[in-house]
């Protein structure tokens, strides 16, 4: 920085004084230099805005049509692995009212709105549904109808889950997303 400076001061030195210095740029030269400069610049212009345009496709593919995600916990054993599974969750057949009873859906937990539970849809609107109160203690069950613009939601293994046995049906709209298949172990 300091020697940009010095030679900086001593190009106006020189210039002041109307004699020629030997760092000078020829004019010749400094054309030459500056469409260099000019190329450089447009080819990185050109290559941030083709980032900037896949950085734009990848927030709106994970935000609005799919995305990888980390799921785990003994509620969906043995579809899912306990220790953890990473699936592809797709976000539009929700949104069209393409799910249905035996698609695992990615939930907005309905006691945590900040946590995301995966659970298996059981049961549509209007649909009766009979399930064991306490499956560990008793053998006593219960029948529910689904309200309207609800769904019945039940982990696979019925013994860990806390789903709608536990806080009863969940409203459409806290559907994230739909589970299409899983990537990884």
């Amino acid at each position: 920085m300091v020697e940009v400076l010095k030679l900086g001061m001593a190009m106006m030195a020189c210039s002041a004084v109307k004699k020629r210095c030997f760092f000078e740029v020829p004019s010749d030269d400094m054309r030459l230099w500056f469409r260099k400069l000019s190329a450089i610049a447009n080819e990185s212009a050109g290559r941030a805005a083709i980032f900037a345009k896949f950085l734009c496709l990848l927030h709106v593919s994970n935000t609005y049509i799919f995305s990888p995600i980390l799921v785990y916990g003994p509620s969906m054993l043995p579809t899912l692995n306990l220790t953890g599974d990473v699936v592809l969750s797709e976000y539009i057949s929700h949104r069209l009212g393409k799910v249905g009873p035996g698609d695992v859906v990615l939930i907005q937990s309905p006691e945590n709105p900040r946590k995301i539970i995966t659970k298996r849809i059981v049961a549509m609107e209007g649909e009766v549904v009979s399930f064991l109160v306490d499956p560990s203690r008793s053998d006593r069950s219960r029948t529910v109808v689904v309200p309207k613009g609800h769904v019945w939601i039940q982990g696979d293994n019925i013994y860990a889950s806390n789903d709608s046995r536990n806080f009863g049906p969940i409203p459409y709209g806290l559907i994230q997303g739909k589970v299409c298949c899983r990537v990884s172990t």
